[in-house]
């Protein structure tokens, strides 16, 4: 599987063109998008009646795509599932996929629109590209015939992918990544035999590139940031908010500061299902983010990023997850624990009774500790301490080590874990750390009204811990280390590969 679309016939000669053009900064689009979205999906409607709908999404995209090249854009990120919906069956997606072919094939559809037969959908996003000289990037469904000597060939003998694609400024497909980790719904679409890593390089850093729940896994996702070095991540999503610790823009953020890159997140905007929460966020600070639960309409955002974080002085240090909490005596407690349920996981909570106090709360080999003092201690709210460490089993399996404060839904315990949306307890210290078993742990702080916790509040000390440093008082509805332990993983993220019935 190639590891880069980069050709290797003009590496020496790009490189040269990079190193001259080389931006140290530049401006990155993401476009949340409302999509238009098909009246029926259950049964098969035309090719014509398909590509009408489609170009019904991408006039709105072709407005977001203008209105950024003309504020400076170098590239813009339009979510997964834009351009036609989602909850199909393998039948009643097929009229809108294309056949997508590798990028080393060297081809502007904008230029040569006939050559991999008809792809008026390739051709509009390439000629939106070239014509507004920005990186253009969506996500569309590809289609790759297959037979019977290749035994996972699917019944109707073809392969169907969800898939991104990437437009350079001169319209020219330079990526095309197959989504590895697909979502339980996603029957629509097979699982790619194999992981891809996709990467290319731009005049202002190089990319990666994968979409929605594969930032769940070790792979593609760490691989392409680890062992590929990329400076950015271009991300579309079509994603659930799942309170209190799966809300779109707190994960993200949490994950490009972890991973120490540059996150381009593209969320759907669809307020009936939730689908909110897209941003720019960088190592060291969230550039822009938008979410919006009132309205109905789609939102654009721009915002200045460093082409090479890594390089950067301000790029944030090597954290160990374990190095504090491990050498830290579990605090005393004489209330007894308590289960609690966060999005079908059972957790092991202990409630915080005073307005200052030091608590530890374990489950199996995770301890977390939490150190903390309101501003006061209302009657009417309750928080508490969480702890997890286990098999996630509910569309998707993957190991999970979280330390999470949060406030309950009410005053009941049994409301602890269940989503919340307002808080007016406010936090003016607080330290949180736990015995990870692993490096890639997520940081988050999220405050009342899903709003993110400005990074001049607190810091992520080397040692392991999130922590309060201004004193200014918080009205914190969650705070989590939300660590992910890849080894313990099954195979597959999603169904696990083969066919799809």
């Amino acid at each position: 599987m190639s590891r880069s679309y980069f050709p290797k016939c003009v590496a020496l000669s790009a490189l040269l063109v990079l190193s001259v053009g080389a931006l140290d900064t530049f401006i990155a689009a993401v476009y949340e998008h409302a999509v238009i979205l098909p009246n029926r999906t259950e049964t098969p409607v035309s090719k014509e009646e398909a590509l009408l709908l489609m170009n019904k999404n991408i006039d709105v995209l072709e407005k977001a795509v203008k209105l950024a090249a003309k504020q400076g854009a170098h590239i813009i990120v339009t979510p997964e599932d834009g351009i036609y919906g989602w909850v199909f069956t393998r039948e009643s997606i097929y009229p809108y996929l294309e056949n997508i072919p590798d990028p080393e094939v060297n081809w502007t559809p904008c230029r040569d629109p006939g050559r991999f037969g008809k792809t008026p959908v390739q051709e509009r996003l390439s000629c939106l590209a070239k014509d507004n000289s920005i990186y253009v990037v969506a996500n569309i469904g590809d289609k790759k015939p297959c037979n019977a000597s290749d035994p996972q060939c699917p019944p109707d003998g073809r392969y169907q992918y969800n898939t991104d694609v990437v437009f350079d400024s001169q319209g020219k497909l330079v990526a095309r990544y197959h989504k590895y980790n697909l979502f339980a719904p996603e029957i629509q679409f097979d699982f790619p035999k194999d992981s891809e890593f996709v990467t290319f390089d731009t005049p202002f850093g190089k990319f990666g590139i994968f979409t929605c729940f594969d930032i769940f896994s070790y792979d593609p996702a760490v691989v392409v940031v680890d062992e590929f070095q990329v400076d950015s991540i271009v991300y579309p999503t079509a994603w659930y908010n799942t309170l209190p610790l799966l809300s779109a823009v707190p994960f993200h953020s949490a994950w490009a500061k972890a991973m120490g890159v540059n996150l381009l997140a593209a969320n759907t905007h669809n307020t009936s299902m939730h689908m909110t929460g897209s941003g720019l966020y960088a190592p060291e600070a969230v550039k822009g983010y938008h979410y919006d639960m009132e309205t109905e309409s789609g939102q654009l955002m721009l915002s200045e990023l460093k082409s090479r974080p890594r390089r950067e002085p301000t790029y944030p240090a090597a954290v160990d997850w374990h190095a504090y909490a491990s050498n830290s005596k579990p605090f005393s407690s004489e209330q007894s624990d308590f289960p609690g349920m966060i999005y079908f996981d059972e957790f092991t909570f202990t409630e915080l009774k005073r307005n200052t106090g030091n608590y530890t709360v374990c489950q199996k080999d995770l301890c977390c500790h939490l150190t903390y003092k309101m501003s006061e201690k209302r009657t009417d709210e309750v928080y508490a301490l969480g702890a997890f460490d286990g098999l996630h089993t509910v569309e998707g399996q993957y190991y999970l080590q979280i330390c999470t404060l949060l406030k309950c839904q009410t005053t009941d315990l049994k409301t602890c874990g269940e989503p919340v949306g307002s808080a007016f307890t406010k936090f003016e210290e607080f330290s949180l750390s736990g015995t990870f078993r692993t490096r890639y742990v997520f940081p988050q702080i999220t405050l009342s009204g899903s709003q993110l916790a400005p990074e001049r509040h607190y810091e992520i000390s080397r040692d392991g811990r999130l922590r309060s440093r201004s004193g200014a008082p918080l009205p914190v509805l969650v705070m989590a280390l939300y660590g992910r332990v890849f080894e313990k993983d099954p195979p597959r993220l999603g169904q696990g590969p083969g066919k799809l019935q």
